[in-house]
Order: C-alpha cells, then structure tokens, then sequence
C-alpha cells in the first residue's frame, strides 16, 4: 500500500471521487487542505510535470476567470510565484506518493502511482 497525500481546496463531490479512486487503487490517503500548505517553488513545481503552465492554473479561479491572470502570457516562475502567494490559483488536487507528484483530475495524476 502506498501513502498518497491528496491536497485539496476544500472537500467536495469530485475530491471524494479522486479520493475514492486512489484507496481503490490500494493507496492510503491522507487529505491536506491545499490553500494553508506553506509552498514553495521547489515544492510546489514538481506537480506540474511536463504540463504548460496554462495547465497548472485552476481555469476557475476568480482571478483567472476575471481576466487578471492570464495562463496563456505567464513564464514558469511567475506562475510559481503568483501560485505561492495565492494558492486559489492552483489547479487542484495536487497528488504525491513519495516522489512522485501529479496536478489535477485527469487521468494522468490517477495513473499508478508509485512511492519512489
């Protein structure tokens, strides 16, 4: 079994579902609330792997959705920097079983996971 830590914004239909998946899958899953995690660039960037950094913004946020951030015209540190001081940006959850980390609800960030 491997532990898998789940941040997330807040509880809600799809968490449960991707939670739900995972402890399917066979993994332990311990739930942290993404938006008081103290992060950093080198913690937080992992989770975005090879995606563009449109990728890692939440299309939701009122700040993407208002206009004043636009995923399309931000370089990878900025995008950390904006991230790290206003975590609604994040595309969520942020998946990690040991080193592995993944972003988001699609598949990839439910693929197996190992604790490497």
């Amino acid at each position: 079994m491997t532990k898998v830590v789940f941040y997330e914004k807040q509880p809600g239909v799809e968490s449960a579902r991707a939670k739900a998946r995972l402890v399917a899958a066979g993994h332990e899953v311990e739930t942290r609330d993404l938006m008081t995690q103290a992060w950093s660039a080198p913690l937080l960037r992992p989770y975005f792997g090879e995606k563009p950094v449109r990728d890692w913004f939440d299309a939701a946020s009122p700040r993407v959705l208002s206009g004043e951030v636009d995923p399309d015209r931000v370089n990878p540190q900025a995008a950390l920097t904006m991230m790290i001081l206003d975590p609604a940006l994040i595309r969520h959850p942020l998946v990690k079983a040991g080193h592995d980390c993944r972003s988001g609800l699609d598949e990839s960030a439910f693929a197996p996971m190992t604790a490497a």
